[in-house]
């Protein structure tokens, strides 16, 4: 799955643009790689996102198979570090 896509379907992001800008813009890494919008996750991977208030890290546990999963089911898919 796209990390855009991850970022917004497991609910990091509220939107997918806001998750697409956010790649653009440089402050998304995936393993301490700086991501591109087409950048493939896999279960595993490490999701860095460098905000204002500091950095936030992520460890993918799954990738969802519908566009979004509900809030409650979060933690199936992603930890926070």
């Amino acid at each position: 799955m796209r990390i855009d896509k991850w970022l917004s379907s497991v609910n990091v992001v509220k939107r997918r643009t806001i998750a697409q800008d956010m790649v653009k813009s440089g402050v998304v890494f995936i393993n301490g790689v700086k991501a591109k919008p087409s950048k493939e996750v896999k279960v595993g991977d490490r999701v860095i996102i460098e905000y204002l208030k500091g950095p936030r890290e992520y460890e993918v546990l799954a990738i969802p198979t519908t566009k979004t999963i509900p809030k409650s089911k979060k933690e199936e898919y992603v930890r926070e570090l």
